[in-house]
């Protein structure tokens, strides 16, 4: 239970939270925008820490503060920020992946990305790699300086991405493409504006590289995937058509098996991209924001980043969802073909089943008549036998004077009375056994 907290004055005033309350609340302050003073070199990586990664790094990172007297993040904190001499750190943790941000003064005067971001990042050696690297972006925020900052200078010409914020205050340009030292150069040129804004578009346009990277990860498991499911979509067909032909029983187990396997191997696939295709969406959406949030402008002729990224990002998420919708239709139409082809194989389990009950009752029938002929049997051996001996009783009865009739005579009149008994019997003890039966 949490604890009580003042909510309004007098008496009766404490009131006891939602234990999420605090979270929530916090949540909106998680990533505060940070004031930086132009000009100002930004060294920014971003890793893969998914899994166990995180708790490993997050261990790390207090290892690091510790060790130098600087404050270590809390337990349950996503965001952390802590100077480290002339440089400020800014860590965050994301749900798979970790950012590390180093900010550093540039001397005034200086040449854009000079000295190289590889000298610059000595201070990431620091700390054990929370994992693979997937972002690495040198922004350099310095103020406008005629051609020694023009952008058309220093980034490439075929994939450069210039654009103003919404104010003309700022102008942003990137090529998106790694320098020999393996970071992504972006040039944040200032036109007068104040250090917290500043700070604001920085982040911003850093996110929007990081989100960028992100949303594309799901291209290379849409292209793994690929070959896959044009091969099931190519046997799903082949199968349809042999399911037009009438087959017998052992045949079509045979294509119900082949698709169950195909309807398997699509599924596991769907199951292994849906995070994947999921999160591209996700980042692509945060991408879209950011750069509605900064309300871009043209600057001269050159594409903005909205532009640029709509000619070469959109393409590859859109295969990520052309590529995730032929999943999800090639599923749906292996189910509903199996089912045809189940309900093929019922009708004919049922058909044989009907020829096999024909089959079982002409055999009972032919069983009841055998049944029939040997009761008939068993009445006249009985009726012999029991005859027979009633034969011999009247002969010695005859023999000793006490019957004065023909031992024959007796007998024969006898036979019909031994035959009606020993039937009637027999017919009441089958009775009695049909009736346990039922």
């Amino acid at each position: 239970m949490s604890a009580e907290v003042l909510i309004g004055d007098g008496e009766g005033a404490h009131l006891v939270p939602h234990p999420l309350r605090a979270a929530v609340l916090g949540e909106v302050h998680a990533r505060p925008f940070t004031a930086i003073e132009v000009p100002c070199r930004i060294i920014h990586f971003a890793f893969d820490t998914t899994g166990p990664l995180a708790q490993a790094d997050r261990a790390n990172l207090v290892v690091f503060c510790v060790a130098r007297g600087l404050p270590p993040p809390g337990p349950s904190e996503k965001h952390h920020r802590v100077p480290f001499g002339s440089i400020t750190l800014r860590w965050e943790q994301h749900s798979e992946f970790t950012t590390y941000t180093w900010e550093m003064r540039s001397p005034p005067g200086g040449s854009p990305f000079h000295p190289d971001a590889a000298s610059l990042a000595s201070p990431m050696r620091l700390v054990p790699q929370p994992g693979p690297l997937l972002v690495a972006i040198d922004l350099h925020a310095m103020a406008e300086d005629g051609e020694r900052t023009a952008p058309e200078l220093l980034f490439d010409r075929a994939s450069l991405a210039v654009a103003e914020n919404s104010d003309g205050a700022a102008i942003y340009a990137t090529d998106f493409q790694t320098g020999p030292s393996g970071f992504v150069r972006i040039l944040l040129i200032d036109r007068g504006m104040p250090a917290e804004r500043a700070g604001a578009l920085a982040q911003r346009v850093i996110e929007l590289e990081t989100y960028r990277t992100l949303a594309l990860l799901g291209l290379p498991e849409a292209q793994r995937l690929a070959p896959s499911i044009a091969a099931s979509e190519q046997r799903l067909a082949e199968v349809t058509q042999e399911m037009r032909r009438p087959g017998d029983l052992p045949s079509n187990h045979r294509l119900l098996d082949e698709l169950t396997a195909l309807a398997a191997d699509v599924e596991a696939g769907a199951a292994i991209s849906g995070f994947r295709f999921g999160a591209s969406r996700a980042y692509e959406d945060i991408v879209t924001q950011r750069l509605q949030t900064i309300g871009e402008r043209k600057v001269g002729g050159l594409p903005t980043w909205s532009s640029f990224l709509a000619r070469r990002m959109n393409p590859a998420l859109r295969t990520c969802v052309t590529i995730e919708n032929r999943q999800s239709n090639l599923a749906v139409k292996l189910a509903r073909a199996a089912n045809l082809l189940r309900t093929r194989v019922d009708v004919e389990l049922e058909q044989q089943n009907q020829e096999l009950l024909k089959s079982m009752n002409a055999r009972t029938r032919l069983q009841l008549r055998l049944q029939t002929t040997v009761e008939g049997l068993s009445v006249a051996a009985i009726t012999y036998y029991v005859v027979s001996l009633f034969g011999y009783l009247a002969k010695a009865a005859h023999d000793s004077g006490r019957l004065h009739l023909e031992p024959s005579i007796v007998t024969a009149a006898f036979v019909p009375v031994a035959a009606l008994a020993i039937w009637w019997t027999v017919r009441r003890i089958r009775r009695k056994h049909i009736s346990g039966e039922d």
